[in-house]
């Protein structure tokens, strides 16, 4: 009963869309803030989890909580606004110039709230630098130099697999954004957006705002990270692979065969077209 029809969800895409498109700057920011401090505490979650275990596979499990609470909420999330946005421009209900503005303003967010929370966890983890080997820590140390010196390493083929894995991850979290429209209950959002998010994150595709945490975080920690190499070999190949991932995978290709099915059903019969109308007046007694 609490289902929702796909064509009913593309009209809740579109809808989505446009709002996140002409939301108050500020909002946009506080929102992006939010959103990027509560996916970077899902990740060094998810490090804790596989620290404690020794399974990367229970740390991917855990990390979706993120993204349940920004969704619940209606916070913004850049890369889930990727395939959304786009489609509320197509029917213009939204104008490119305030899609570009929603992009621009909650990445500003995202990257304030991740790095104030890696400032903050960095006291919590090390006791202001007391306890020097805090596993969390040195996973994300190590895991921001293989997301950007790793691909640097391989030269073009680096960039080529930094983007194709962004694309593949954003595949999976734009649908993790669609599927919490598919359900009208709580219970049923947090399933139907669960499982995409978890397959990103298990098989290490590389998202947008998760590394605007992880690589900045791992830089204050000591990673051996520079500026130019996060920007250059990571962090705008991503964006601009999340970008592609979300809105062609995601959002073009659920409009593209919901969209249509609809028009064809709103068309009337064929044969109901091809019925003749009958002009004839009836012809009135003659009155003598």
């Amino acid at each position: 009963m609490n289902y929702v029809k796909p064509q009913e969800v593309l009209e809740q895409m579109v809808q989505a869309g446009a709002a996140k498109a002409k939301l108050p700057a500020k909002d946009m920011l506080i929102r992006g803030f939010l959103g990027g401090a509560i996916l970077s505490f899902a990740t060094t979650l998810a490090y804790t989890a596989t620290a404690q275990t020794g399974l990367g596979i229970v740390g991917s499990v855990i990390f979706p909580v993120g993204f349940v609470i920004i969704i619940l909420l209606g916070l913004e999330l850049v890369t889930g606004t990727f395939a959304l946005a786009p489609l509320a421009v197509l029917e213009k209900r939204a104008t490119v110039t305030e899609m570009l503005k929603n992009f621009s303003l909650v990445i500003l967010g995202h990257l304030i709230g991740a790095i104030v929370y890696a400032a903050l966890f960095y006291t919590a983890a090390t006791n202001l630098g007391h306890v020097n080997n805090n596993a969390v820590i040195q996973t994300i140390i190590k895991t921001a130099e293989a997301k950007t010196n790793g691909y640097s390493a391989l030269g073009m083929d680096g960039m080529i697999s930094v983007f194709v894995k962004a694309m593949l991850c954003n595949w999976m979290v734009t649908l993790g954004a669609v599927m919490a429209m598919t359900s009208s209950s709580t219970t049923g959002k947090i399933v139907a957006m669960w499982l995409p998010i978890l397959m990103f994150f298990a098989q290490g595709f590389e998202h947008a705002v998760v590394n605007m945490f992880v690589i900045p975080a791992g830089m204050m920690y000591g990673a051996k990270v520079t500026l130019g190499g996060w920007w250059l070999w990571n962090q705008i190949p991503v964006l601009l692979g999340n970008f592609a991932g979300g809105v062609l995978f995601t959002g073009m290709m659920l409009y593209w065969t919901h969209a249509k099915r609809e028009a064809a059903s709103s068309r009337p019969h064929p044969q109901a077209a091809e019925k003749p109308v009958s002009t004839k007046v009836a012809e009135l007694p003659t009155v003598r």
